[in-house]
């Protein structure tokens, strides 16, 4: 009988490789194409009162962002374009995330729909959603 010895960090190679083929059609052979799936990122917090939204847009003009709630789900979409003034025509890589975006999340129950707020100052845009009073919670003492 023929005794083979295990190599555990062959089986994270297998691993490794099988997830790089999972992403591949996310990234195709672009650096940074992964990034541009989800642009823009968003940061989501939530106290007792509110849950905050806040998205960088940087380059992004106010009028080119649309904000709506349709059936529990907060949608988020917007443009940036590459700059048309710019005579340079020789680059060898743009970085800049340019073009069209849509970011979708779904609120809770809690979401009070009717008293949405946003503000956009410097390229970052704050999406407050107040929270329902009775929704909110109460602490309840132990007898």
């Amino acid at each position: 009988m023929t005794m083979t010895r295990w190599d555990p960090m062959q089986d994270m190679r297998t691993l490794t490789r099988r997830l790089e083929r999972a992403f591949e059609p996310l990234t195709g052979d672009e650096p940074g194409a992964f990034v541009r799936a989800i642009w823009p990122m968003v940061d989501i917090y939530e106290d007792k009162d509110e849950i905050f939204f806040r998205a960088d847009l940087p380059g992004v003009d106010r009028n080119n962002v649309e904000i709506s709630v349709e059936d529990g789900t907060l949608i988020l979409k917007g443009s940036r374009q590459l700059d048309k003034e710019d005579k340079r025509d020789n680059y060898q890589r743009i970085e800049s995330l340019y073009g069209s975006f849509t970011r979708t999340f779904q609120l809770p129950g809690t979401a009070d729909y009717d008293r949405v707020r946003a503000d956009m100052k410097n390229g970052v845009l704050e999406i407050h959603i107040p929270k329902r009073e009775g929704a909110r919670g109460k602490s309840i003492p132990i007898n």
